[in-house]
């Protein structure tokens, strides 16, 4: 894949991540499965009223006449502009048809998006509509190399393609590597980092990486597992106040800058 296809975020844990950024062909993919999905709910909503209000419910009959079909058009503005920051909000970024297509939208910094960046994005979405089938969304995904439309400005957005959880890896920049003379040292003086399997790097990895996903309390939980059982078998240590995260951090460039994961 081209560099331009691709999203390098470098996070705060000095890990550089590069993430396949979704094209204009996955995101009409998610579109148009989402907008069959709106088209149910609309037919849905239509006939409910059509059959309630034609069967003349003696509950109906108390209200004014033209109630249900403002309250239908009220239901169907609703389905309109609240699906799709509904479900970005509950799915972190995802509505069916995104997760049908395997794409997400997340934040520029990498971060999960909130429910503020779901509903500005959204609220955009008129614009981008015109002056019909997205033509402004289209014209402004072409114009730029991350494929962000005016929403996706405004909210500080991208979408991003989906990756499993065993394609993650950090791209550690040359400059953050030590050479190899100084990895062979680093390994000498701590001859545990040998015990560490590729499946327990790729563990640590992957919390750091996912941890912003997480709940509060099981994210303290899971990072705190990996930390003991990192210590117990190389048997390095927390220093004095280190946060958990920060621990694995460290653990993880060592493990990765040793002369066995090179």
């Amino acid at each position: 894949m081209n560099s331009f296809d691709q999203l390098r975020i470098d996070t705060p844990e000095q890990i550089a991540l590069e993430l396949p950024l979704a094209g204009i062909g996955s995101r009409f993919l998610a579109l148009a499965i989402d907008s069959l999905i709106q088209g149910v709910f609309y037919l849905i909503t239509a006939v409910i009223f059509i059959f309630t209000f034609a069967a003349g419910s003696t509950v109906l009959t108390f209200l004014p006449r033209l109630l249900g079909p403002a309250l239908a058009i009220f239901i169907w503005f609703t389905i309109y502009w609240g699906y799709f920051a509904f479900f970005e909000t509950i799915w972190k970024g995802q509505t069916p048809g995104k997760r049908y297509a395997g794409i997400r939208v997340i934040k520029d910094s990498g971060r999960p998006i909130t429910a503020f960046e779901a509903i500005a994005r959204n609220l955009m979405r008129a614009v981008d509509f015109l002056p019909g089938i997205y033509g402004v969304g289209v014209v402004c995904m072409m114009c730029n190399q991350q494929s962000r439309r005016l929403g996706d400005f405004v909210a500080g957005t991208v979408v991003v393609h989906e990756k499993a959880a065993d394609d993650v890896r950090p791209s550690w920049s040359t400059a953050d590597r030590i050479s190899d003379h100084t990895s062979a040292e680093g390994t000498a003086a701590t001859p545990g980092l040998a015990q560490i399997t590729p499946e327990e790097l790729v563990l640590i990895e992957t919390y750091l990486h996912r941890r912003w996903d997480l709940d509060k309390y099981v994210r303290t939980n899971t990072a705190i597992q990996i930390a003991d059982r990192i210590t117990a078998k190389t048997g390095l240590q927390p220093q004095p106040n280190q946060h958990v995260d920060e621990f694995l951090e460290e653990a993880a460039k060592k493990i990765r800058d040793s002369s066995q994961f090179r």
